[in-house]
């Protein structure tokens, strides 16, 4: 239950986060005004919060680990938003990553 809880806080992190930057990137480079840039930072903010909410108390862990969760949320972003078509090192790089949050976040530690 805790590992579905920690997943399902990282994919929030990211669509928060992603969302964000894509937000402030729209109102910017895109030229699509403030109001874009304005809830762009907000959704940066609760990326923010929710990162805290993972059951793990390390913050370097959470955030090397969510990294990892960064890459390959990015990528499928841009196929979505951005019609992004990633090449087969874009994918094997994403699945390496998420194989390190794997290790990161959820091996055992005899605690």
């Amino acid at each position: 239950m805790l590992i579905a809880r920690s997943i399902a806080l990282f994919c929030l992190a990211a669509l928060f986060e992603i969302g964000g930057a894509w937000l402030v990137w729209q109102g910017v480079r895109e030229h699509r005004g403030w109001a874009w840039v304005g809830a762009g930072i907000i959704a940066l903010g609760a990326y923010g919060f929710v990162a805290t909410l993972q059951p793990d108390a390390e913050f370097g862990r959470i955030l090397a680990a969510y990294g990892g969760v960064f890459v390959a949320g990015s990528l499928a972003w841009g196929m979505v938003a951005d019609g992004y078509r990633p090449d087969r090192f874009d994918v094997a790089g994403a699945l390496i990553c998420l194989v390190g949050v794997a290790v990161i976040m959820y091996s055992p530690r005899g605690r």
